[in-house]
């Protein structure tokens, strides 16, 4: 290579290619980019590399440059910053009524570019918003003087030295886009359409990031439990909540189970209360009292397995049997009152630290997973 005659060129490294491809697809996934990169890999490729063509990072290239109906734009203040760093000389000033950008070329001091914009119609034919229908819109409103200035300086760097913009001839306010003071696009941009590869579905698509799913609804069964929740009795409450177990434990309707169950113990919680049982539902139909548990016969099937409680959790499972049985007809709703009053006696008798229910009874265990078989 001859010094001062040969241009070194710099190819792209075949090697930097794939991490480049994972980084845009990583990063498309952040919910902090621009609109225009969310969920688009290749639109964050296209800013990493026009960023690396302007110098930028890519962070820097995605906030400063904006894509308007497929033209890249920039803000003023990227445009001059560009101009200097070719080595041109750029000065600016104006006011609310009227801004001048100089540039004078590194290559050619002794001419100096001028462009003056004026908000009103001049005499010295000047580019005015005037004239360009621009004074109603709400950024030159509010910000006059900096979009005069912006306007300026686009102006006269395309005028001086376009070779330094590489392709960033306007701003987006120029394009038609709302800014701020500093040029900065104001609220989303407008979502360019998703792109695949060879007419691909999106679901075929590499380059295709799939959002977060979206959480689903209640179920019909769930929806209908949670209505009915706050009217029912303690007894609809125990039928209900072996039902809401077993879809939790089968998986058929996890997250709605979950919800039901919750919905089951505070309405349990409330009807601890009988003042608020009276004015929240309809009394249960009254009953003649059953037998206490000591007048079960030894020879029931329910009696050993009433003896052999360990826990609250165990007195727990057998109402939740009873209740399951009694909803698909297998024992008497007489018979089993009788039994449930047994294992609500048993339970505050021998573990009076779970805390009674109206009738004698427990609430569901709140501190244990409902989806766990209870040894």
């Amino acid at each position: 290579m001859n010094a001062g005659t040969d241009v070194a060129v710099r190819r792209p490294q075949a090697s930097a290619i794939p991490a480049k491809l994972q980084y845009a697809h990583e990063l498309a996934a952040s919910g902090l980019l621009p609109s225009a990169y969310r969920r688009q890999p290749a639109n964050v490729l296209w800013a990493v590399e026009y960023g690396e063509m302007l110098g930028l990072p890519p962070i820097a290239a995605m906030t400063g440059v904006h894509v308007i109906e497929g033209k890249p734009t920039a803000s003023a203040g990227l445009i001059s910053a560009l101009v200097r760093r070719a080595g041109h000389k750029l000065r600016v000033q104006g006011d609310g009524k009227s801004a001048t950008c100089q540039i004078v070329r590194a290559d050619d001091p002794d001419f100096t570019f001028e462009v003056t914009w004026t908000l009103k119609r001049n005499a010295d034919n000047n580019p005015s918003a005037e004239e360009a229908g621009l004074l109603n819109k709400n950024t030159w409103k509010n910000y006059p003087a900096s979009m005069l200035k912006s306007r300026a300086i686009t102006q006269c760097a395309r005028d001086a030295c376009e070779e330094a913009l590489f392709g960033l001839h306007y701003t987006p306010e120029e394009l038609g886009e709302e800014v701020d003071e500093d040029g900065a696009v104001v609220g989303e941009a407008q979502q360019p359409a998703v792109v695949t590869i060879d007419g691909a579905g999106t679901e075929d698509d590499p380059w295709y990031v799939h959002p977060a799913p979206e959480a689903e609804a209640d179920s019909e069964w769930a929806t209908a439990a949670l209505r009915v929740i706050p009217d029912i009795g303690m007894d609809a409450c125990r039928k209900l909540w072996p039902e809401a177990v077993a879809k939790g434990r089968s998986g058929e309707d996890r997250p709605g189970a979950e919800k039901v169950l919750n919905a089951l113990t505070a309405r349990m919680e409330t009807l601890k209360n009988p003042a608020q049982d009276a004015a929240a539902a309809p009394p249960d139909e009254p009953k003649p009292a059953p037998p206490v548990a000591a007048a079960l016969d030894p020879e029931d099937p329910w009696a050993p397995a009433i003896k052999g409680m360990e826990s609250a959790g165990d007195g727990e499972t057998l109402l939740m049997d009873v209740a399951d049985q009694r909803g698909r007809g297998e024992i008497d709703p007489e018979r089993a009152a009788v039994i449930e009053r047994h294992i609500e006696d048993a339970i505050a008798v021998r573990f009076p630290q779970a805390g009674a229910i109206a009738g004698g009874g427990t609430t569901p265990a709140t501190e244990m997973s409902p989806w766990e078989d209870v040894a």
